[in-house]
């Protein structure tokens, strides 16, 4: 069986492998453009055991991997880095301790999504960034409203809204930019409104997805963006855990008894942890429970950070949703309780 580390670049790849049969190793440098890379997992016995560090730019390798029958494990690159104590860092030095860690048994693989999952992944990611560009062109749309002593907010894009952007007296390229703008937003709608009935469509036929809906404010759009970046949520322990994933814990730097927090790591999946902010603020308004511990957090802390807070608790709750299988309101009396044992726990 052959074992092979390999550091990977978007223009290149340099590869150390071991032949477990044999004891031989080596190491190449394969350039992409040429072909060397696809050439030289092809000739591979197969199943060969390959790691590499989490990156992007790699979809076209990891599945090119699974059709040849390799196994791929990605690694985390933070962990990956940490245990190799060298200040050298170099392309040869990095696939070799890849490939050390592989033979060890010490390689931090981390979990990664099918080939089915990460399409779907793109649908919500399109998504996302055409909302993203449509709420910047609003933005602007407003800008010049305020700049002619109108101010409207949300009522800007209602008819009457509309009809008030479109009188402006403005002066030529002042017009002209708006109406630039309100075209691009026209097309950023088009675009938008079939990929909004096609996460609906995906939302509906995912079971899981179904379930999270049952709490309030989680719509499809969150439901399915939960379901797709979490995975097999039997792979966290805790409800601790999902939070860290998700990057909604403070950062911390306590030495000495001294405890100093700062805030949100933010290391998690930036799309989602927007979408739980923007859930967690209509689930405050319709759950009791989520309702009476942000407004006494908002007593004591900035809004912000109440908003924040209720987005982790919720970022639990749909933990512990899909954990045990349980709708809300159930799960209310559940989550987060070492006492209740879990589905299938002896």
């Amino acid at each position: 069986m052959m074992i092979i580390g390999c550091d990977f670049h978007p223009s290149w790849q340099q590869v150390s492998w071991l032949d477990t049969e044999t004891g031989e190793t080596g190491e190449r440098k394969l350039v992409q453009a040429a072909g060397d890379a696809e050439r030289f997992y092809r000739q591979l016995p197969a199943p060969a055991l390959i790691g590499m560090e989490a990156t992007g730019n790699c979809h076209w390798l990891v599945d090119l991997l699974a059709e040849l029958g390799h196994e791929l494990w990605v690694g985390d690159a933070a962990q990956i880095r940490a245990s190799c104590v060298r200040q050298q860092k170099t392309d040869r030095r990095d696939a070799e301790h890849i490939r050390i860690l592989l033979q060890e048994g010490r390689f931090p693989r981390i979990w990664m999504p099918s080939s089915e999952v990460r399409d779907l992944r793109q649908l919500l990611l399109h998504r996302y960034k055409l909302v993203t560009i449509r709420a910047r062109v609003k933005n602007e749309l407003q800008h010049l409203c305020l700049n002619q002593g109108v101010q409207r907010k949300r009522k800007l894009w209602s008819q009457a809204g509309q009809r008030v952007l479109r009188e402006l007296p403005l002066k030529p390229w002042a017009a002209r930019r708006r109406e630039d703008l309100l075209a691009l937003l026209a097309m950023l709608d088009q675009q938008i409104d079939p990929l909004d009935q096609a996460v609906k469509e995906e939302a509906q036929r995912d079971k899981m997805a179904l379930l999270l809906q049952t709490q309030p404010g989680v719509g499809a759009v969150t439901a399915l963006a939960y379901v797709l970046t979490m995975g097999d949520v039997s792979r966290f322990p805790r409800g601790k855990q999902v939070a860290s994933y998700l990057g909604l814990i403070p950062r911390e730097h306590s030495s000495g008894g001294r405890q100093k927090l700062g805030a949100i790591s933010k290391q998690g999946n930036r799309m989602l942890r927007m979408l739980l902010v923007e859930a967690a603020q209509i689930a405050v308004r319709f759950d009791p429970g989520l309702r009476k511990e942000y407004l006494h957090r908002c007593h004591q802390k900035p809004k912000a950070v109440a908003k924040v807070a209720a987005a982790r608790k919720l970022a639990v709750r749909l933990y512990w949703m899909l954990r045990t299988h349980t709708p809300y309101p159930e799960v209310v009396r559940i989550e987060s309780s070492p006492r209740v044992p879990l589905v299938g726990a002896s």
